[in-house]
């Protein structure tokens, strides 16, 4: 007798499903980038597969005690020997955090650093170049050896600074906002990306007192007003963010000197605020500036004529 599956069960799991359809539209940016940089779904694949390995690991660890393969083997449905194999390898990236992106590491000292601030406590505007009090000397102190024509440029181009006529600049905005590929942008990507996640799912699972996540949005905003709510956004986020930088600074546990290591008992806690427009195809890549159509050439097998040898 042929025994035949039966896949009914998974018509009547509308959690599942839900999850499902999650997951989809969470991974449709993730595979926008996956195009852009080359990467194929047979890596995006190897890295699932050893992240669920290692996830479901550290679960079961917590909540058993011990190690357990044939555990990880059920939760994943990934074969008990590739679950030893992923565990075995030392080839596992250690997960690095990205170091903050010069730019952002210049505009913040620009905002807290007094020997950069006017008398009122507000960013100086500052010439480009000169031995201290400069923009030059800025860029000295916190790029990390950035050139500082390539940060002025780089400043310019996001729009965060405001080139004067007589050889000075000023700060536009706090907080750089990166809008190129580059391994610290991406890790930005997997860093916010993976925070909001995290906060949603915590919500879900009925965490008390619930962390804060809110979201005002509408369907029918005016296109000709599009511009302008995005610049109020801006100044208003970058005005809550700065309080909350300042609310933050005030709770860190005090160190004892200056090569103190962070306390055990220390807890990462934050904000973040973004923008989003439906309309706007940001997450593709910029189309080539060659705006007329390239007739498509057909390829014909010829007969390939060969010499005779003599």
């Amino acid at each position: 007798m042929k025994i035949v599956e039966s896949n009914s069960y998974r018509n009547h799991d509308p959690l599942r499903d839900a999850t499902c359809d999650a997951i989809g539209r969470i991974l449709e940016p993730l595979l926008d980038l996956m195009v852009d940089l080359g990467m194929t779904v047979q890596e995006l694949n190897l890295v699932i597969r050893e992240r669920a390995v290692r996830n479901a690991t550290r679960r079961v660890i917590v909540e058993t005690g011990r190690e357990s393969i044939s555990r990880v083997a059920i939760e994943t449905g990934i074969p008990r020997a590739d679950v030893a194999r992923i565990l075995r390898s030392k080839e596992k990236r250690p997960k690095i955090k990205p170091a903050p992106h010069p730019a952002r590491r210049v505009l913040a000292a620009w905002y807290e650093d007094n020997r950069f601030l006017s008398r009122t406590g507000e960013p100086a505007t500052l010439p480009i170049f000169g031995q201290s009090a400069s923009f030059e000397h800025l860029v000295r102190l916190y790029s990390s050896g950035t050139p500082v024509r390539a940060m002025l440029d780089e400043l310019t181009r996001i729009n965060a600074v405001e080139r004067l006529s007589d050889q000075r600049v000023h700060p536009k905005a706090r907080y750089p906002i990166l809008t190129e590929l580059s391994p610290d942008a991406i890790g930005m990507i997997g860093d916010r990306a993976a925070d909001l996640i995290a906060t949603l799912l915590k919500n879900a699972r009925g965490v008390s007192p619930p962390l804060f996540e809110a979201t005002a949005t509408t369907i029918d905003s005016d296109p000709r007003l599009v511009g302008f709510i995005q610049r109020e956004i801006n100044q208003q986020g970058s005005s809550f963010i700065g309080g909350v930088n300042a609310l933050l600074n005030r709770t860190r546990i005090k160190k004892r000197g200056s090569g103190s290591a962070t306390s055990p008992l220390a807890r990462r806690v934050g904000v973040t605020i973004f923008y989003f427009d439906e309309s706007t195809a940001s997450s593709l890549p910029p189309k080539s500036s060659h705006t007329g159509k390239v007739k498509r050439q057909n390829l014909r097998r010829g007969k390939v004529h060969r010499s005779s040898a003599k």
